[in-house]
């Protein structure tokens, strides 16, 4: 075999960062010993992955067919080694979570891998829908849960468990004891909203589709927490999804307003990339997930603990 693991480290680690000094820090390593190892990898197979445009690094139609499969038998490289090494952990994970899951799922689906295999390593990434879809797609992370929906052809999606939003109010906003309210009446409303990429911002606009004109945005916020507060204090209204409003509704600080216009159900769902190797962590963690929501129709019916 004339190319090594070090070289595929580097070229995985350039291609992800676009730059080999970038890539040098994340793998510990000189400037000059990454940017050796990737002139040595292209220097004898007489080849070039990567292309200069501008300041970055960016992987060519070559480039592009190996990175899949140099993640891949790293991925497989690391099982050996943590074999060799008598370890009872079963290697490190990179886990992608939007909003609403990695707020009040991924943490406790964690720490639960963690207990059980304490010789792990987990590091988990919160973004948006987007953001988490690109990042597996460049395979910065080796598996994503979210809570829109994934066309790109590189990535494979499997169902986990429905999730539903709900549009809603303070108890004291004018439309709190309106009974159903219209598609009329919600354009018209105030809204604080998700940033465009979330999931959730995309599930509601979908639902709205057939009718005409746009949802009046008075404020975007890429936390759903700080949706909520924003709400309670009267600004406007919100839709996030029933999980992360379970709490709340409970304590009465915020109420549910009935949109019978709206379909607002959607799919939590595992992604990961069509060419990525399933290591042993992985399909542990997908396990334990849907452990988590064994015989549970919805997420809000999920057994979390309360938050006063």
């Amino acid at each position: 075999m004339r190319y090594t693991l070090r070289q595929l480290e580097v070229f995985v680690a350039v291609a992800q960062h676009e730059s080999v000094s970038r890539a040098a820090r994340a793998l510990a390593l000189s400037q000059s010993a990454a940017s050796t190892a990737l002139a040595e990898l292209e220097r004898q197979f007489d080849c070039q992955l990567l292309d200069r445009i501008g300041k970055r690094l960016k992987l060519n139609a070559l480039g592009f067919q190996i990175l899949p499969k140099a993640v891949a038998l790293l991925d497989r490289a690391e099982e050996i080694e943590e074999l060799l090494r008598g370890q009872r952990g079963i290697g490190s994970l990179d886990v992608g979570a939007t909003l609403t899951i990695g707020n009040y799922l991924a943490t406790l689906l964690i720490s639960d891998f963690l207990q059980r295999h304490p010789d792990s390593r987990v590091r988990l990434q919160v973004r948006n829908t987007s953001a988490i879809i690109e990042r597996i797609v460049q395979h910065e992370l080796d598996l994503g849960l979210i809570e829109g929906d994934c066309q790109h052809e590189d990535v494979v999606m499997q169902p986990w468990v429905e999730d539903e939003l709900v549009v809603f109010c303070s108890p004291h906003h004018p439309m709190a004891k309106a009974g159903e309210v219209d598609m009329d009446r919600l354009l018209r409303a105030d809204w604080i909203m998700r940033e465009q990429g979330s999931g959730t911002r995309l599930t509601l606009e979908h639902a709205a589709r057939h009718r005409r004109g746009r949802f009046n945005i008075l404020l975007e916020l890429e936390h759903t927490e700080g949706i909520k507060r924003a709400v309670e204090s009267g600004l406007g209204i919100g839709c996030v999804s029933r999980l992360a409003l379970r709490d709340a509704f409970r304590r009465g600080s915020l109420v549910s307003l009935p949109t019978p216009e709206l379909d607002l159900r959607r799919q939590f769902t595992f992604i990961w990339h069509r060419h990525k190797y399933l290591t042993t962590g992985i399909r542990e963690f997908l396990r334990l997930c849907r452990q988590m929501t064994e015989g549970i129709e919805r997420s809000d019916e999920i057994d979390l603990p309360y938050i006063p």
